[in-house]
């Protein structure tokens, strides 16, 4: 199959973790960048570990971020099932295969004598590995315990001399002796393939080109190399990947709760963002330029820019990224991102919510924070005087008491309450009094607000509050200060 055709194989075992939607990412633009397809198989054999609705959350996130799948569990294709658990019927005949050819066999050896053989070679200072006790029973003998209901497992039938070498596209070629690999389990007592016979079968009869997964599979390869050897079947191409760490030591796990693409929702992060960001765990774009669309990420992605050393996840990044996507939104996207979060900030009724976010857009990082961006329109906090001293915009205590006084009547004098109206006649007062700007706006910003820093400044403010509030507001300023 000349096709490049890729896959994304979780399991629905919770949440989508950052370094499954990663593994996604990556395996979705290789497929597409070379026009092949990416298939979705959902890997669902491990059941003490499946979570209710965990199938569904990989839908929802995959369709989210619009890594649209051509071929899974609910589309259908024509290698289906896609559902791991459905194909079990297949494994064990594909087993008895490499019995046949010699590159598997029967292990009839029980847990006692297992965990017996485990302490000694422990005790020994040896490497733990199956002691290959079953490897040559006599087929006679073999036959009698099959016959008999003997329990077995089918294990590989690893060479015990020479090496494999199998190649990674970032890593190279790699080389293993093969006296260090054990005869792995393939099927197991109850019949059920083992993680990685499942995933060599599958893989092989999906027609998968590149594999992309984590580097702790590396020590894992060599085994995967010699079943297809053994089934004379041809190799993936392998991408390795490192992981993602949350610090030089410690990698994002899920079992310690660390970010998933859902809780970075939660946070007010953009879902473009997200991917985006995502992208750039592990990988380097050729140039500068750090923001890309989905579309724009297909055409720059290249295998060989993915680093061989961990990303570390970076919050402050990820949310510089989220800031500048917030910007590039309409207006309109703006607001109806914002809408839940400003209505969760102010209660009032008689606020132009929509103007609102007009003045939060450019200030905006992550929607969570809006909600304590607005605290101070439905009630003014109770603020110290001492926020009416700014070096830079030279005011004190005594220079915000006399322009609060000289606001005051001006904007009491106002019939027109519109922010345009308000601004002519403050920069009028300015005029006058032939000051800088900000000895009359940041005083008149801290009294309508009782914050150093909103979003929009005094003149928006009072706009926004309303001609009532906002001189109840500036005369309590002036109450403050006497």
């Amino acid at each position: 199959m000349n096709k490049v055709r890729t896959r994304f194989a979780p399991s629905p075992t919770g949440y989508m973790h950052i370094g499954n939607l990663r593994t996604a990412l990556f395996t979705y633009l290789i497929a597409k960048q070379r026009g092949g397809d990416f298939i979705l198989r959902i890997e669902d054999t491990d059941r003490e570990r499946l979570v209710e609705g965990a199938t569904q959350v990989i839908y929802d996130t995959l369709r989210d971020v619009g890594l649209n799948w051509d071929e899974g569990p609910d589309i259908g294709g024509p290698v289906g099932p896609y559902i791991q658990s459905e194909r079990m019927g297949m494994f064990k005949q594909y087993a008895e295969q490499l019995v046949e050819k010699g590159e598997a066999y029967y292990c009839f050896c029980d847990k006692e004598r297992l965990e017996e053989v485990r302490a000694i070679q422990e005790a020994s200072g040896i490497m733990p590995m199956y002691d290959r006790h079953c490897r040559d029973l006599p087929k006679e003998e073999v036959e009698a315990k099959l016959a008999a209901g003997v329990p077995y497992v089918i294990r590989q039938k690893v060479p015990t001399e020479g090496e494999v070498t199998f190649h990674d596209e970032l890593y190279g070629d790699i080389t293993t002796p093969c006296e260090v690999l054990d005869d792995q389990i393939l099927i197991k007592t109850d019949g059920m393939p083992t993680y990685n016979f499942a995933n060599v079968v599958d893989d092989h009869l999906m027609g998968i080109t590149h594999v992309v997964r984590g580097n702790e599979y590396l020590s894992s390869a060599p085994k995967y190399s010699l079943l297809y050897k053994a089934f004379g079947w041809e190799e993936p191409v392998y991408i390795h990947v490192e992981h993602i760490m949350k610090d030089k030591q410690h990698k994002l796990a899920k079992r310690d709760g660390d970010a998933s693409y859902q809780d970075l929702i939660k946070k007010g992060y953009l879902k473009e963002a997200v991917i985006n960001y995502i992208a750039l765990l592990g990988w380097a774009p050729k140039g500068e330029e750090e923001i890309f669309s989905l579309q724009e990420l297909i055409k720059e992605f290249d295998i060989h820019g993915i680093s061989k050393s961990p990303a570390i996840f970076d919050p402050m990044k990820l949310k510089a990224i989220n800031a500048k996507y917030i910007k590039m939104l309409t207006p309109e996207a703006f607001y109806e991102h914002a809408l839940p979060y400003l209505k969760e900030g102010i209660k009032r009724e008689d606020i132009d919510l929509s103007y609102v976010a007009s003045l939060l857009q450019a200030r905006t990082e992550v929607f969570t924070e809006i909600p304590e961006m607005v605290d101070f329109i439905d009630e003014l906090p109770d603020y110290d005087k001492a926020l009416y001293v700014h070096k830079k915009s030279k005011t004190n205590e005594e220079i915000a008491l006399d322009t609060l006084k000289s606001v005051l009547p001006v904007l009491e004098g106002l019939e027109d309450w519109s922010a345009d109206a308000i601004h002519d006649a403050l920069f009028t007062l300015i005029a006058e009094k032939g000051c800088k700007n900000a000895i009359v706006l940041y005083p008149l910003r801290v009294a309508v607000s009782g914050k150093a820093f909103t979003p929009g400044g005094g003149i928006e403010i009072c706009y926004m509050l309303g001609k009532d509030d906002a001189l109840a507001r500036i005369r309590k300023g002036i109450e403050k200060l006497s």
